[in-house]
């Protein structure tokens, strides 16, 4: 069940919905289900509908100011923002389009919010190379930062176990916490976090919805804004399942 919220997403997804639609139009030899596959697949597909799912994931946050912050003992560094790929030189990491957790908490720690900065080492079992922690911290003292300063969990798979070993390295309560994750994701790393009694302070970053204007590109049909829709559809399953598997976890509650 661990991977289950992984899993789910698959095949809930917009384009799994569309490919499902399909093989009941060729199975039943119904034009009913192609043209559905056709609507769903379009009306996914539109920024006007990507931009108010992503609109009602980010609706609580808005970008803050590094300078802004109040000091803490820490700034934590949630992983999913790097893919090693094999190649004939060896593994090869590369940023997705989360990459601003990690500048994020460079920024922070560059500007004197904290004297600690904490990666967590996320690695799935089918993962490629070595713990995404592992390679920030090697990254991060590239940028200037003291290996001394910087701090690694263990292992962890999923946001709650990322909550469990930040625990461990801080117990006491008294401890002052900046949590660095994309705004969408934040919500239910807040949660995982408080309900072990971390005391942590919100630090959203990588915005998806930076404009209210629309034109008639948003009315036309992009593959950015169905990834977008699917990035929706697998925070929303991730909320849920968190709230089945992990009971002091209330999304309900703000």
């Amino acid at each position: 069940m661990i991977y289950l919220n992984k899993i789910l997403p698959l095949f809930i997804s917009p384009l799994m919905l569309v490919i499902f639609l399909l093989v009941l139009g060729i199975k039943f030899k119904s034009k009913k289900f192609t043209i559905s596959a056709i609507l769903v697949l379009l009306f996914c597909s539109l920024p006007i509908v990507s931009k108010q799912l992503t609109s009602y994931l980010e609706r609580d946050y808005a970008p803050l100011q590094a300078s802004n912050m109040d000091k803490a003992d820490a700034i934590i560094v949630l992983s999913g923002m790097v893919k090693a790929v094999n190649t004939s030189n060896g593994y090869k990491y590369e940023f997705n389009k989360s990459v601003d957790r990690f500048f994020s908490g460079i920024e922070l720690y560059k500007k004197n919010k904290a004297n600690l900065i904490v990666f967590t080492r996320g690695k799935y079992p089918w993962s490629l190379g070595k713990p995404e922690g592992e390679y920030l911290k090697e990254l991060a003292i590239s940028y200037g930062i003291p290996e001394s300063n910087i701090l690694l969990t263990e292992n962890v798979e999923n946001t709650y176990e990322e909550a469990k070993s930040i625990k461990k390295l801080f117990p006491e309560k008294n401890s002052k916490l900046i949590l660095v994750t994309t705004a969408s994701h934040m919500p239910r790393a807040l949660k995982a976090f408080q309900a072990l009694d971390l005391n942590v302070i919100e630090y959203p970053v990588d915005f998806k919805n930076t404009s209210s204007n629309y034109t008639i590109m948003s009315f036309i049909p992009s593959a950015g804004a169905l990834s977008e829709t699917s990035n929706f559809v697998r925070e929303i399953i991730g909320r849920i399942y968190y709230k089945i598997r992990y009971k002091k976890i209330n999304f309900l509650k703000k």
